[in-house]
């Protein structure tokens, strides 16, 4: 359920309102330089606090529990935890018979019944990514000189950010946006067709980043709108160098050391300050359901480093992968 990777391995826990939320990293090399500080760039790019984010600030601070030695890695799993403090579960209490539209309640208390944490979103909240940046930092690090950079493009439909947020906020409403992210400087071969692909690894971690509804790479969907002789790259060198990239930088699955470039498209907070309507299960009747608590107008401002940091660990994990095999 919350495992992946086949050589660079994770293993994500925690809850929203739990005691803390992390991840456990299994399959690093040894001697890589890693310390708590290392983690701090990225997690802060990560954190709320700009217009359109949520009111909720934890500090997020990062403790390494166990797999490194004189802040270097050992070889063995890195346990890395973040403790929860800024939590109000009152919030929630109303959740458990109505469900918010557009969330995860509805469909986890069928999974797991009673059981199930639904405070904060549980196990199914955006703080689990802390984990997956987490992460993502060691495995930039295992990628060496490769470049990663993920950049929103649009928000609500527009590229005026600032009046976007503010009409949304305005309205008590929620809005989406569209990451994209480059890597540069990555070699030609890496990626397993056909099931391990270079898409197939990045699209399965990019799709367990909450509000992920859909990713395209190089040209995408406009590559069914173009002619063959529009969409194939021609050939400029001999390093394998091409005019244009609406492959993406991937060839057969395969890296092929042009820029590697995929969009993802990431949908508006479902947690809005509208009234809305949803079942009452108690009584058996729909009702109007007004959400408390603190959420984002924007929840993709806060995206493109988790992408960032699933495009590494996919790429990390390739990397390993393909070493093992020469």
């Amino acid at each position: 359920m919350n495992n992946f990777g086949r050589i660079f391995r994770l293993s994500i826990f925690g809850e929203s309102h739990g005691k803390g939320v992390g991840i456990t990293i299994d399959g690093c090399p040894a001697g890589i330089p890693l310390t708590e500080e290392d983690l701090m760039q990225d997690l802060g790019r990560r954190k709320s606090g700009a217009r359109g984010t949520t009111p909720r600030i934890e500090k997020d601070l990062p403790a390494i529990l166990s797999g490194t030695f004189e802040g270097k890695t050992t070889g063995a799993p890195i346990i890395i935890l973040f403790r929860n403090k800024n939590t109000q579960s009152k919030d929630y209490s109303n959740l458990l018979d109505s469900p918010r539209p557009g969330h995860a309640d509805f469909v986890a208390q069928h999974k797991f019944g009673k059981n199930n944490d639904y405070t904060g979103g549980g196990h199914f909240s955006g703080r689990i990514t802390l984990g997956i940046v987490a992460a993502g930092v060691v495995a930039k690090k295992i990628l060496g000189d490769v470049s990663i950079d993920a950049k929103l493009t649009e928000i609500g439909g527009r590229t005026d950010f600032d009046a976007a947020i503010e009409e949304a906020l305005l309205e008590h409403d929620s809005i989406g946006g569209i990451v994209e992210c480059k890597a540069n400087n990555l070699p030609i071969g890496y990626g397993e067709p056909f099931f391990d692909s270079v898409e197939s690894m990045i699209s399965h971690l990019i799709f367990a980043i909450p509000a992920t509804k859909g990713i395209e790479f190089g040209s995408g969907f406009e590559a069914a709108k173009m002619k063959g002789s529009e969409h194939n790259d021609n050939f400029i060198d001999e390093t394998g160098k091409t005019e244009t990239n609406h492959a993406g930088g991937i060839n057969g699955g395969i890296t092929n050391g042009n820029e590697l470039v995929f969009r993802v498209a990431i949908k508006p907070t479902s947690s809005i300050g509208k009234t809305q309507n949803t079942m009452n299960f108690a009584k058996g009747k729909v009702e109007e359901l007004l959400i408390e608590g603190r959420h984002d107008a924007c929840i993709a401002l806060r995206i493109p480093v988790i992408i960032e940091a699933a495009a590494a660990i996919a790429l990390a994990d390739l990397k390993l992968i393909d070493q093992a095999r020469r």
